[in-house]
């Protein structure tokens, strides 16, 4: 593929094509793969608050919204009020965690794939590069 003459476009579009490899290998699990991303930040850190879930993903409101409604739907995840009666702190429930659990095997098969077709180098590089980008898009 060639590359464009836009960084966002670019990035925008590596984004579309791996979120496309880990949706087919994550549909065997029931999970989409921003399902899987929010199981997944969530039984690392525990309970977290929404705006912090969103600041931590770079997720708009409305998206990060809709899909916490849908994993509360299906009982993977719970929300209580905090301090602060705006604030919701989300966590894992028991069948939260093991549908992470669940969908791991198909994660890191997507996980391996991308590695493979990367290479070493490149796959070290790649989340260096990211972190790096996604931090100086939010300075900028």
């Amino acid at each position: 593929m060639p590359a464009l003459p836009c960084a966002c476009a670019n990035l925008r579009r590596a984004a579309r094509a791996v979120t496309q490899l880990y949706e087919r290998e994550m549909r065997s699990a029931g999970l989409g793969a921003t399902q899987f991303t929010l199981l997944q930040v969530l039984g690392h850190t525990g309970e977290i608050s929404q705006g912090r879930l969103g600041e931590a993903l770079s997720m708009d409101s409305t998206t990060l919204t809709r899909t916490l409604a849908n994993l509360r739907k299906e009982r993977w995840i719970a929300v209580r009020i905090g301090t602060d009666r705006r604030e919701r702190l989300f966590s894992l429930t028991p069948t939260g965690r093991r549908k992470l659990e669940s969908g791991l095997p198909q994660w890191e098969l997507a996980q391996e794939r991308l590695h493979r077709v990367l290479g070493e180098k490149r796959w070290g590089e790649l989340g260096e590069l990211l972190s790096r980008v996604a931090r100086s898009a939010k300075e900028a």
